[in-house]
């Protein structure tokens, strides 16, 4: 039985090569005679084809110039559009949907990607084999690689979650580049996202949560962190919260403003963002405390960037919690950032002893202590901001069973007193 190379057949007494382009198995006839040495030219020459494929240098029509594939392939402008080019006209698009935290995040994403898979390929040669290999990479470390050895980095590899964000990212552009006919098919048909794990909440217990306080720095970040234990504020509604957001008759905080990127100022979140925080006792006092150092502080004028691309509008702030006021040099700024709100925290927990968290999980903390303390995951849900209750208990559903028994007892109280009477039908 005669034994041909890979990728090489016998049709029709002629030999003829097979190969995958552009997600499709491309057959193209050599016309010339099955004979052992052809056979092994035909296999070197489609060895070589794969190659060129691989790393972007193959042109269909130089190869073939008489294949009816040829006019078929001309139709998309995959082989006129570098992975660079792609990329800068996707995100440049993409600007006017997301916010610029999100911007810059997908930004972020895409740069690795390209960087990884080669920017100045064209995209029509990135194949299903190559988004595998970039997930490979991303998982288990990759090399970027500098013009000089001195600028080989070797980058750490990701989580899993990351990598199906990445991937997820890296996915909308090239279904953006088939909508529009720069390719003919996405790479990222048949692969679906890496299965994880589910992430518990990794709450602080009520002794931690003290220690954490006694070892403040300073009056101010105890009571930064005291509000953001005891109300689950994002932090970024913490940054941005001012003393015209506060009612101190009724203690209540009405959530306006996000800052998720340093100086640019946004809505919540989500729409169910925009809400008003009813305040613990414990929430109220750290405000009392915060009040003689800031409440009489200079009001700014900042613009807000609202969710309709390019409208805004302008909030007169008194803010909360102002840096300068425990910068160790007298040149904090007027509010805190995203990046040193989250430094103080780790801070705090290094002074502490406690095992490292991220700093979300104060959120957490106070999720998971409202649940346990029976509080109705409706309520919670309310003053979290979250879209619906089911959040709630998809994340924090552990908290809620661990409630059962006082739920128990509250039934048992209620049903051995005198049945409810019944609710009559309105008569109108």
């Amino acid at each position: 039985m005669i034994k041909y190379p890979t990728g090489v057949e016998n049709h029709g007494g002629a030999l003829r090569l097979w190969f995958m382009y552009k997600g499709k198995r491309m057959r193209e006839n050599l016309g010339v005679p099955d004979t052992p040495k052809n056979r092994k030219i035909a296999g070197e020459l489609r060895v070589s084809i794969c190659y060129q494929i691989k790393t972007g240098n193959f042109d269909y029509a130089t190869q073939f110039p008489g294949s009816p594939y040829v006019k078929q392939l001309n139709n998309f402008q995959g082989n006129a559009i570098t992975l660079e080019e792609l990329s800068k006209k996707w995100l440049d698009l993409k600007r006017m949907e997301i916010t610029l935290n999100a911007h810059n995040r997908y930004c972020s994403y895409i740069k690795i990607c390209t960087e990884i898979l080669g920017m100045n390929r064209p995209i029509a040669s990135i194949t299903n084999e190559d988004i595998l290999n970039i997930r490979k990479e991303l998982l288990t470390g990759y090399q970027i690689c500098g013009i000089h050895q001195k600028n080989r980095s070797l980058k750490k590899g990701r989580s899993v979650r990351t990598v199906n964000v990445y991937l997820t990212c890296l996915s909308g552009m090239f279904n953006f580049a088939k909508i529009n006919k720069y390719i003919e098919h996405s790479p990222f048909e048949n692969i679906s996202p890496l299965r994880k794990s589910k992430t518990e909440p990794d709450p602080l217990s009520k002794d931690e949560y003290l220690r954490l306080l006694n070892v403040a720095p300073s009056e101010q970040i105890k009571n930064l962190w005291v509000l953001a234990i005891n109300t689950g504020l994002r932090h970024g509604e913490i940054c941005a919260l001012a003393w015209e957001d506060i009612d101190t008759k009724d203690w209540t905080i009405t959530i306006r403003r996000n800052l998720a990127v340093s100086g640019h100022f946004t809505p919540p979140k989500t729409e169910k963002g925009n809400r008003t925080v009813n305040l613990t006792t414990p929430a109220i006092q750290s405000l009392k405390n915060q009040m003689s150092y800031t409440k009489l502080g200079a009001q700014h004028k900042i613009k807000v960037h609202l969710r309709e691309y390019g409208r805004t509008r302008t909030d007169e702030c008194t803010f909360v919690f102002v840096p300068r006021q425990t910068a160790i040099n007298g040149r904090g700024g007027d509010y805190y950032s995203p990046g040193s709100f989250g430094a103080t925290w780790n801070n705090l927990l290094k002074r502490a002893g406690i095992r490292h968290r991220r700093s979300y999980e104060s959120r957490h903390t106070f999720a998971c202590w409202a649940l346990s303390a029976g509080a109705n995951p409706n309520f919670i849900a309310v003053q979290m901001g979250h879209t619906s209750a089911q959040m709630i208990y998809s994340v924090y559903g552990k908290w809620i069973s661990d409630n059962n028994q006082s739920q128990l007892d509250i039934l048992n109280a209620d049903f051995s007193s005198n049945a409810p009477l019944m609710p009559q039908a309105s008569t109108q």
